[in-house]
């Protein structure tokens, strides 16, 4: 049977308004940042559920119960506010479960989070992703920061490895290059995978907390911190499904 994860976030519509002379109309545009990604499990031993981030608002889960029918779960690109704020509780003033304490709790009880980063990721734009002194950050491998967390490297930097995990199964030859990621600080007990040269910025960092495992990939999933060269790339796709196969392994598996 095929493990179960579900990825909420990677999606975002953008306004537009064009002026032509005397005249301008406005346009909207939706967009998915996830397609690379989905399409490495199309086939093999995950059933990956996609759910935009305007989807995941509504109908991200709301029991312990129904957490724990994944395997797995990611975060990308979505901040706090979006799995805070149910449309019952910012529309009707009406009481709904925190979806923060019940990833905790979920973790705690076994379950698996990865967070990646990006614009509202860790703490993101203008401080405005806000996973600082939550309870998903407890669970994470690393702390955010309590201001905007980017950091744009045009230039581009190669990731650099620094031990030996499961995660990096695998993965042969140099890195491609990155252009950007969220600074955070690795916890005492987390495992640095992966940092940035020069600042040593976590990059990838492992964690448990409770019966269940975490991991913190800091720079993004797609466009724009992960050109092209990185998802072409014969190590993208290894690298979440080592990604994957490490969060859900049950203790005492040899992988």
């Amino acid at each position: 049977m095929k493990k179960k994860v579900l990825l909420a976030g990677e999606s975002w519509t953008s306004t537009a308004t064009h002026a032509k002379g005397f005249d301008q109309f406005a346009s909207i545009t939706h967009h998915n940042g996830a397609e690379s990604f989905l399409a490495v499990f199309e086939r093999g031993d995950y059933a990956l559920t996609y759910m935009p981030s305007h989807d995941a608002q509504t109908h991200f889960p709301s029991t312990l119960d129904a957490l724990r029918e994944w395997d797995a779960v990611i975060l990308s690109d979505i901040g706090a506010n979006t799995l805070l704020l149910h449309p019952d509780t910012w529309l009707k003033s009406q009481r709904t479960p925190n979806r923060l304490k019940l990833l905790r709790d979920y973790v705690e009880a076994g379950g698996s989070l990865m967070m990646i980063g990006g614009y509202l990721s860790f703490q993101g734009i203008n401080g405005s992703a806000r996973f600082r002194n939550t309870p998903v950050e407890d669970v994470l491998p690393v702390r955010c920061l309590p201001y905007d967390d980017r950091v744009e490297v045009p230039e581009g930097f190669t990731p650099e490895c620094v031990t030996q995990h499961p995660v990096l199964e695998g993965i042969d030859g140099p890195w491609p290059h990155l252009l950007g990621y969220n600074e955070v600080e690795l916890k005492a007990d987390a495992t640095l995978v992966a940092q940035v040269p020069g600042t040593k910025h976590p990059l990838l960092a492992a964690g448990h907390f409770g019966a269940g495992r975490t991991l913190a990939w800091t720079s993004d999933m797609s466009v724009h911190w992960l050109p092209p060269e990185f998802s072409s790339w014969h190590g993208y796709g290894r690298l979440w499904r080592n990604s994957l196969d490490w969060l859900t392994r049950q203790e005492g598996q040899s992988r």
